[in-house]
């Protein structure tokens, strides 16, 4: 297991992206335990691009549970096809978010968050099993690049969600 993830010197998230994917590959490699793997991918991400809060939610039942995540405290629970979270959980599907405040049914965590993109985290047998959450406090922060990578990152923990 690779216990450190080396940044290049740059702000295109391309190349950021590029360089993370096979680190990220290399940190969860041999590691069972979903919990601790995305703990460590929030970790990565955080450090890698400074976003205001980057997060999972797991599925529990009927509703998302709050799992790892880095920033300040979150919501704890969201309810089926309830804001961004719910929302992508239900459409099983990537959503992007250049204004939470235009996004109806928003569930604002915090006030500082003002663009958001949600990823749904598929298990072995196609189910969502989690979703993978960021915001930023800038608008239109997110866009087609990272919905792909981070689509790519989740897809990481496929195999032992």
């Amino acid at each position: 297991m690779q216990a450190f993830i080396q940044l290049p010197n740059t702000t295109d998230r391309v190349d950021l992206y590029a360089a993370l994917l096979p680190q990220t590959t290399a940190l969860l490699q041999g590691e069972r335990d979903p919990i601790a793997n995305m703990a460590n991918m929030t970790a990565v991400l955080r450090a890698a691009f400074g976003w205001h809060w980057v997060g999972f939610y797991r599925v529990v039942g009927d509703e998302l549970v709050l799992g790892p995540f880095q920033g300040p405290v979150a919501c704890t629970r969201i309810a089926f096809g309830k804001g961004v979270c719910g929302t992508a959980w239900k459409e099983k599907r990537t959503i992007v978010v250049e204004d939470v405040d235009a996004f109806p049914g928003h569930i604002a965590c915090s006030s500082l968050s003002r663009s958001e993109i949600v990823v749904p985290v598929f298990n072995s047998e196609g189910h969502v099993a989690a979703v993978l959450d960021v915001d930023s406090d800038q608008l239109a922060e997110f866009g087609p690049n990272d919905a792909q990578a981070l689509e790519a990152l989740c897809e990481l923990l496929r195999p032992i969600i």
